[in-house]
């Protein structure tokens, strides 16, 4: 099993990636990563129809850890993807809706409390009752969602979790979503500084360092939007407005912070390979 959701993991994570570093816009980053999402979540029900677990602890793993790894990301893409579908236009609509979102997530949060807390307090005392198959508890199953009618493939909790996951991503979209309405005002010409250069990399690894930078508080209390502005039109480059969106991308690659990692490593080999210049 190991072997099939470490290709399955990798595959599906090379294609995201591709998508999210593309030009196309909001709609369809959404639709493409859900078909390729939905693509990969068959094939691991496909796998686990014609597969046995060699214990309960691996069946408990796989329901509670790895299919809802998967799943949270199908869950998040399609429910941005009908955001966006059915978003209004006006800039007060459009806080009225997004927040509105907002509080349907923490109202679907405040009634399952007590998973929540089970789940992130790390308990396992219930994990047979939760995670696996056959232990149906009626109060629990009546959550659904269309892929969970097989009973080979769902438990009373994976789904929740799986909820769960998403409802944080979508959280950070959503207030980032809100945080892009006030975006535009921050990125005056004011700000423009004499000369220019043109950053090179993607975007994704600029919103990386931008989010560095904003967590180590270099520039002190600034609010991230105007770093941003300010950063993206120093280095002449078109950033999403939505720069929590590409933050949970980030949070969603299997690396987070590959720009950082690789921007270490060139710094530590230029000073390993470092001489000084000789005076003349």
């Amino acid at each position: 099993m190991n072997v099939f959701i470490s290709t399955l993991e990798k595959e599906v994570e090379r294609k995201l990636r591709k998508i999210e570093g593309s030009d196309l816009n909001i709609l369809k980053k959404s639709l493409e990563a859900s078909l390729v999402l939905g693509d990969a979540f068959q094939r691991m029900r496909d796998f686990v129809a014609t597969y046995t677990f060699k214990n309960e602890a691996e069946e408990i793993r796989f329901f509670k850890e790895i299919k809802p790894r998967l799943f949270y990301r199908l869950l998040y893409y399609r429910k941005v993807y009908n955001i966006e579908m059915n978003r209004p236009v006006g800039v007060d609509s459009q806080r009225a809706y997004l927040n509105d979102e907002l509080v349907a997530i923490n109202r679907y949060n405040n009634k399952r409390s007590d998973f929540i807390h089970y789940y992130r307090s790390g308990l396992t005392h219930l994990d047979s009752l939760y995670y696996l198959r056959g232990r149906v508890d009626t109060a629990l199953y009546l959550e659904s969602f269309h892929y969970e009618s097989d009973p080979k493939f769902s438990t009373n909790a994976d789904f929740k979790v799986a909820k769960l996951l998403a409802n944080e991503m979508l959280s950070v979209y959503l207030k980032g979503e809100l945080e892009a309405l006030e975006y535009v005002k921050n990125a005056s010409d004011d700000s423009l500084p004499a000369v220019r250069l043109t950053w090179q990399d993607s975007k994704t690894d600029l919103t990386e360092l931008i989010y560095m930078l904003d967590s180590k508080r270099s520039f002190g209390n600034v609010p991230l939007t105007q770093l941003a502005a300010y950063i993206s039109n120093v280095f002449n480059i078109q950033l999403d407005t939505n720069l929590s969106r590409t933050f949970c991308y980030m949070k969603l690659r299997n690396n987070p912070t590959p720009w950082i990692d690789k921007a270490k490593q060139a710094l530590l080999q230029r000073m390993r390979t470092w001489r000084p210049k000789n005076k003349k």
